[in-house]
């Protein structure tokens, strides 16, 4: 059976090619909100990190109706760490709207998700957004996507379905650029009429797939899924299995049922086939899950997610000012908090390590792994990270490693230094095209991207755009040099001070400045030159009672001082080197903070 008025999508993109502002007209011109309410911009975007950064992490549940029909939306994350967010929700749905920048054309997540979605056999809508931009290129992008479609082996429908051109900050769409849109009625309507309605038995026994979990401290885990066959009632006993496990769970009752409409969950007596729901009462529930009725245990299958390319240590802080910042700074407490993050992330891994102080965390990217290190901090741990390591892998007696394939947006200017630095880095340019601004395509290995953004924008003065998402594993390509400078290396344990910095600040650029607590073997700054120095930011001015001939002398100003972001702190630390994180200070350390130690360590070594 078919259910007419129920249309599930998802929406899929690159980053910031407009999806989530996408939503939110979606939303206002759905009926979402009453007249003359006050709204935000990017409403789905409800997590902190979120807004701070202006990217989505998470996927998220919304619904809006029209014309008698409602249609549940799923806004996805567009960066292709967060992949695996992507990769789940795509279960829940029956169609996707692919949308693509009109100046941009298809990226690399463009592709990802396209390809995805189409293994699937969902039902894709293509949606040209941005196309109010002044540098819009409509028809060349139609080109685009066309070939990577053909590219991708998509069926003849998804090439025959219209194409929808859009401008989500105006909330305007139409089929044909001759005739400017006025609203989103005909995005509404191709929904409607091109992306299927769910199919199945309304009357069988109740099942659904558990793709998203949420947690509520009032009713403890959620899990949220569309229902295949069946309907669910609020009270009723039920059980989950797992197919890849083989493992059912005892019966459970349901306490709570809730259906998504707008920005709310609303609370549902019953819910039937096609709806996207979520539910509550069943404690160990996790993603992959199907929930059924105890009668008729049959499992679902659930979408093979990637596997993390990417891994770093996380450890306790033992560092000179371990436990003065953070709430939870034992082992006890950093293995239960990763262990509890696994259960709403399918990308990640944790592994235990030798140690039982140290924990191996295996992520899909930097990006992935440093807004983990970000929400933990935020929420009062305290530990340390090694610098991020690519995972390497055997295939047929060869030691591979991950490629990525990178997209580098860039000024003509700037295109012969990124050539430069991405060949340095082992990467193989594959396609190249545009006259005033280049388009680069490259095969770059995963660890030769570590570091190299702030580099990069360094080279194209801030205008350039890049961006990779992973291609397959390769034989391991040769070294790759990780920095040409060193560390300026703090020298003693105190107070730095302006004397002592002024001094420091003739060695290369400074992190710190006057007044912060440093411990010998804190990284202070980068040094000009290859290999580490050993400063002393803490030194004081010798006080005499002779009277300074220039009082020039005494006005001891410091150059600049360029703390680091998180992100930064990753790519700038090295194998030797720790990143502390605290709720308040990210310090950068040596793993050996004496200087004599780490130089009869390296003496050893070259013997």
């Amino acid at each position: 059976m078919i259910r007419e008025d129920i249309r599930n999508i998802a929406i899929i993109a690159h980053v910031d090619h407009g999806k989530t502002t996408l939503v939110d007209q979606m939303l206002k011109q759905g009926g979402a909100y009453h007249e003359n309410q006050q709204t935000v911009d990017r409403v789905m975007d409800s997590g902190d990190i979120e807004r701070e950064r202006g990217i989505t992490i998470l996927a998220k549940n919304t619904a809006v109706h029209y014309m008698g029909h409602k249609i549940n939306i799923v806004d996805t994350p567009g960066h292709a760490d967060f992949g695996g967010e992507v990769e789940r929700v795509l279960k829940m749905v029956d169609g996707v709207l692919l949308l693509v920048d009109s100046f941009e054309g298809p990226m690399p997540q463009t592709r990802f998700v396209l390809q995805k979605a189409l293994a699937l056999k969902l039902k894709v809508l293509i949606v040209i957004n941005k196309i109010d931009r002044p540098d819009a290129r409509c028809e060349e992008v139609v080109g685009e996507i066309l070939d990577l479609l053909i590219d991708l082996d998509a069926d003849e429908s998804t090439l025959d379905n219209p194409i929808l051109y859009v401008s989500a900050r105006k909330g305007t769409a139409t089929l044909d650029l001759a005739q400017p849109g006025e609203d989103l009625k005909p995005l509404f309507e191709s929904i409607l009429e091109y992306i299927p309605a769910p199919e199945g038995d309304p009357d069988g026994p109740a099942q659904v797939l558990i793709s998203t979990i949420d947690y509520s401290e009032y009713v403890g885990r959620i899990g949220v899924g569309r229902i295949t066959r069946g309907s669910f009632r609020e009270g009723m006993q039920v059980v989950y299995t797992n197919l890849e496990t083989g493992k059912t769970s005892p019966p459970f009752r349901l306490s709570g049922l809730y259906q998504f409409d707008a920005l709310k969950r609303v609370p549902a007596q019953e819910v039937r086939m096609g709806d996207i729901v979520a539910m509550s009462g069943m404690e160990g529930l996790s993603i992959g899950d199907t929930v059924c009725d105890p009668a008729c245990v049959e499992g679902l299958p659930f979408v093979k997610i990637s596997e993390p390319t990417v891994t770093m240590t996380f450890s306790v802080n033992d560092s000179p000012f371990a436990g003065r910042e953070g709430e939870y700074v034992t082992s006890r407490h950093l293995r239960a908090r990763l262990m509890r993050e696994l259960q709403t992330d399918v990308s990640l891994r944790v592994n235990e390590t030798d140690s039982t102080d140290a924990f191996e965390v295996c992520g899909r990217g930097e990006l992935h792994l440093s807004i983990l290190i970000e929400n933990m901090r935020r929420q009062g741990y305290e530990f340390a990270v090694s610098k991020p390591r690519v995972i390497y892998k055997e295939i047929d007696g060869k030691k591979c490693e991950p490629i990525e394939r990178l997209v580098v947006d860039t000024p003509q200017a700037s295109a012969g230094a990124v050539i430069e630095k991405i060949g340095r880095r082992r990467g193989e340019l594959v396609h190249m095209s545009g006259a005033d601004r280049v388009r680069l395509e490259f095969l770059v290995p995963s660890r030769g991207l570590f570091g190299y953004r702030s580099e990069f924008m360094t080279d194209t003065r801030g205008e350039g755009i890049m961006s990779a998402v992973f291609e397959r594993y390769e034989p391991v390509k040769g070294d790759i040099p990780h920095r040409s400078f060193g560390a300026l290396v703090a020298h003693e344990a105190g107070v730095s001070n302006s004397y002592g910095l002024f001094y420091a600040q003739e060695r290369g650029t400074l992190f710190i400045g006057a007044q912060v607590e440093v411990y010998e073997g804190m990284i202070v700054g980068q040094n000009a030159r290859p290999g580490d120095l050993v400063v002393n930011v803490c030194k004081q001015k010798h006080v005499t009672n002779m009277r300074n001939a220039s009082a020039s002398e005494n006005a001891l100003r410091l150059v600049s001082v360029h703390p680091l972001s998180l992100e930064e702190c990753l790519e700038f630390i090295d194998d030797d080197e720790l990143l502390e994180v605290t709720p308040k200070t990210l310090r950068m350390r040596k793993r050996t903070l004496s200087a004599g130690d780490r130089a009869r360590a390296w003496r050893n070594q070259q013997a």
